[in-house]
């Protein structure tokens, strides 16, 4: 088995190993391991105690932030409240200055009363109940040895946990699906009782045993799961049900919320009334021993459980699952199913090397829930400009925000000064234009990524030059929007960088000093702090000596132009080195790309400047091939260009280096893909083995250089049906594709 040891976080602690009631879809009772016969009804305190220590012991090896220890059974309230505070008390002792302890309990509920509740309110014990719906539901499966009802039992512990002394502590119900049921019934009798959560588990089947289809169908369960969503959808989601939250999680990007889903390798451990250390529950569906370590706590670190084969069979995420799943679109949802779903004894893929044995049901689900997926669920950036530019603002101003909670307050003085009066020029309408402008400049990003690295890694003179930064762009915010206001701007090197604007040589100052900057009709006003006299800049106008403008130009019948940015300091965050400022030269470059935004607007209009959505920042770099363009470290807008190509060559990277930059900033605020890197896939126009993100950056880059030269169009018809039915996409990255074919 190949990567690092994955610790437990949670342990399910079997504390009684008996029943109360007499559930004929039991796994403990009524499945192939037989093993609770001979162990004993009740956890010992040797036991008890050596599980404490065991487990903190892995915790503070492992520095766990925290850990989750589930009593269990049987039904873990016979264990009796003595018992169970014996048992929250090692716990606690234990794991006091080592890690958070989060205890939970999974029951029945019949014992249930404000004795047991003290209890657990007293040790913060969180409690899950069973509960399959109404009583028809219900007493399907979870009756007393007799035949008895158990429904009105537990209704009555569900009642108890709804009091307010006690609501805090309630998790919510856990319901086994019988597709005989009315799945409907079922959904409005649990979230009648208004829990935190809902579980809906699948019942424990395997290929040798596998779960009951009245109606023969392969997608059964599926079906009643999405008549369940429906009615969920129709009553305005009024409960988390947890596998939907899953499914929708693993779809928009992000982490499965089940052990039964995803490729999230498991970190779970269970120990018996004996001290045995198993493997999940739920292999006792499997075969007998399907579970057993050989291990217990007496002679055994957790750590030695976590390196058993079994174990780390089911932390291997992609490579743990059969090669039928591997390549099944739905995987990175779906995980291939609980591993125990995976068994069969019999054939040429004997054990657990198999898809589920209900992997159409899953696959089905899935694919249900996405095509229920509303679509405001999807990430408007996609499909909007004007909403990704949005998103672009948001994260910028989310990270100058970040910059100041983590300077908290040892910025100084200058820090304090400049945050008040971004609050002040945000909050005003004259203001307000001018700082979105400075905030959309890509090299603000660059500034704020950089500050916040620099915190983050301690390194020297971090906080000073962070505090430097953000008043020479509020000077630049004020002189756009034309305000009388001094701001304090230090400066080095004798110049003095207005972003946006250009550079000042501060005449007759040091290397180093502090320079005030005020808004004029027609321009800005630049002093020095303690120096004589106040030199005046024409804005915007051409340059004169001292000052070097930054050069913007207009694109004819287009609503957008163009800057050419030599003099940020910041602008160096490219692959390629930047180019030193330009002189003469300048006159030239601008040609030529005004030359090149004529040749692309006459051959792919729609992929010109007008699809970057604004002005676009553009920066020489040293060392580019001939038609490149780069894409670096800042906001969006800005392209790193070479210095001297010809109209031709730069239309060429102008269209590759905008339709790069606009992947770049899609990717920053939305997720298109996941796991990326688990997969290879195939580059059609490069015959090699390339990462998803690889593949979707260049398949987006190649169409738009398509529309300008034909002779790109090769491999991309091959390269989107390969990306259509890759496990990576998300919904967003799907919607996007659906894009790119119509574009195609």
């Amino acid at each position: 088995m190949t990567g690092p040891l994955v610790p437990f976080r949670e342990v399910v602690l079997k504390v009684h190993s008996r029943c109360d009631l007499a559930c004929d879809h039991c796994y403990v009772y009524e499945h192939a391991d037989q093993s609770w016969r001979t162990r004993p009804k009740t956890i010992s305190d040797g036991v008890i105690f050596r599980t404490a220590q065991r487990l903190a012991e892995h915790a503070k090896t492992h520095a766990l932030p925290s850990v989750s220890v589930i009593l269990h059974g049987g039904e873990p309230l016979l264990a009796g409240p003595a018992r169970l505070r014996r048992i929250c008390e090692e716990l606690s002792s234990a794991f006091d200055g080592v890690a958070a302890l989060d205890l939970r309990i999974h029951t029945n509920g019949l014992q249930l009363s404000p004795r047991y509740l003290d209890l657990f309110s007293e040790y913060d014990v969180k409690v899950g109940i069973s509960l399959d719906g109404d009583r028809a539901a219900n007493d399907r499966h979870r009756r007393f040895a007799d035949g008895r009802s158990s429904h009105p039992l537990v209704l009555k512990a569900v009642e108890l946990l709804r009091q307010e002394r006690y609501r805090h502590l309630n998790l919510g119900l856990l319901c086994t699906i019988d597709i005989e049921n009315d799945p409907r019934a079922v959904l409005d009798a649990l979230t009648g009782l208004e829990p935190p959560h809902i579980d809906f588990l699948l019942p424990h089947a395997t290929w040798d045993d596998p779960p009951p289809r009245p109606d023969g169908s392969p997608t059964a369960y599926a079906d009643w799961l999405l008549a369940v969503h429906d009615r969920w959808q129709e009553l305005g989601r009024p409960v988390p049900v947890r596998i939907f939250s899953s499914v929708l999680s693993t779809l928009n990007g992000g982490p499965s919320l089940t052990e039964s889903l995803g490729l999230a390798p498991t970190d779970l451990v269970v120990v018996e009334t004996d001290g045995s250390l198993e493997q999940v529950d739920s292999l006792k569906s499997a075969y007998e021993g399907a579970a057993a370590t050989g291990f217990d706590v007496f002679t055994h670190a957790f750590d030695e459980v976590a390196a058993h084969p079994g174990v780390r069979a089911r932390q291997l995420g992609l490579e743990g699952v059969s090669e039928t799943c591997r390549r099944c679109p739905v995987v990175r949802s779906c995980g291939g199913g609980l591993y125990t779903h995976r068994y069969s004894s019999a054939g040429p893929d004997e054990g657990f090397d198999n898809p589920s044995v209900y992997c159409h049901d899953l696959a089905a689900l899935v694919r249900g829930i996405e095509a229920r997926t509303p679509a405001d669920s999807v990430a408007p950036a996609v499909a909007d400009r004007g909403e990704l530019l949005a998103a672009q603002e948001d994260l910028t101003r989310t990270l100058l925000a970040r910059l100041n909670g983590d300077l908290d307050g040892r910025g100084g003085e200058r820090w304090a000064a400049a945050w008040e009066l971004a609050a002040v020029l945000d909050g005003s309408e004259q203001g307000s234009g001018g700082l979105d402008h400075v905030l959309a400049h890509p090299y603000t990003r660059t500034w704020l990524l950089d500050a916040l690295d620099a915190l983050h890694a301690d390194r020297p003179g971090a906080v000073p030059d962070a505090a430097d930064g953000l008043p020479a762009r509020l000077a630049a915010a004020v002189v756009r929007a034309g305000l009388d206001v001094w701001v304090p701007v230090p400066y080095r090197d004798g110049g003095l960088v207005l972003p946006t604007l250009g550079r000042l040589a501060v005449d007759g100052a040091g290397e180093h000093g502090t320079a005030r900057v005020r808004a004029v009709e027609g321009g800005f006003l630049v002093g020095r702090d303690g120096g004589p006299g106040e030199r005046r800049i024409e804005w915007p106008a051409p340059a004169v000596p001292g000052w070097l403008p930054v050069r913007g130009y207009a694109l004819p019948g287009s609503g957008t132009g163009f800057v050419i940015d030599d003099l940020d300091p910041y602008r160096d965050c490219f692959a390629e080195p930047a180019a030193a400022a330009l002189d003469a030269s300048a006159a030239g470059l601008a040609a030529a790309l005004t030359g090149a935004w004529a040749l692309i607007e006459e051959r792919a209009p729609e992929y010109g400047a007008r699809s970057a959505g604004g002005p676009l920042t553009l920066t020489p770099l040293t060392g580019l091939k001939p038609g490149e363009a780069s894409v670096g470290r800042h906001g969006h807008g800005a392209l790193g260009i070479g210095a001297d190509d010809e109209a031709g060559t730069l239309a060429l990277a102008l269209v590759r280096g905008v339709r790069r930059a606009g992947f770049r900033a899609l990717v920053d605020v939305t997720d298109l893909y996941a796991a990326d890197g688990s997969w290879e896939h195939r580059m059609p126009w490069g015959e090699e083995l390339v990462p998803f993100s690889r593949l979707l950056a260049g398949t987006y880059e190649r169409l738009a250089l398509a529309a300008f030269d034909p002779g790109y169009r090769d491999g991309v018809l091959q390269a989107l049906d390969t990306l259509e039915g890759a496990a990576e996409l998300t919904v967003g990255g799907k919607q996007l594709l659906t894009l790119m074919r119509k574009e195609f």
